[in-house]
């Protein structure tokens, strides 16, 4: 149920919506509801949103974007899933205050994060 005033849905351009639902459900088993030709949804993935028919990917810390950020417990696993599905590391393995973290784009090329409170 949604709740008052937190957040809610979350919306991502791509450029190519077919690369875009092959490479989320080969990495972390999303499915997709499509509204159209230019809109596909996903929904029980912590946060329901979708991606949109966009010209432009504007979604990268270089660029000023919100950065989304996933958790793993196992964050080589996901890593090497994510290379194995046409995405790209943009900044490999990092230790930070509280755990881990990589950051990569995929096929569209906005930008994530994964995250891990587990030692490699």
């Amino acid at each position: 149920m949604p709740e008052h005033e937190k957040i809610n849905y979350v919306e991502f351009p791509s450029t190519d919506l077919d690369a875009t639902r092959t490479f989320f459900s080969a990495v972390f088993g999303w499915s997709f509801t499509d509204y159209g030709p230019e809109y596909s949804a996903f929904s029980d993935q912590g946060i329901n949103g979708g991606f949109y028919q966009s010209d432009r990917i504007a979604s990268s810390e270089a660029n000023g974007g919100a950065l989304i950020v996933f958790y793993s417990n196992n964050l080589e696993h996901t890593q090497s899933k994510i290379e194995s599905a046409g995405g790209s590391i943009l900044k490999p393995i990092f230790s930070f205050p509280g755990g881990r973290r990589f950051h990569f784009s995929e096929p569209n090329g906005n930008e994530y994060a994964v995250w891990s409170d587990i030692a490699a």
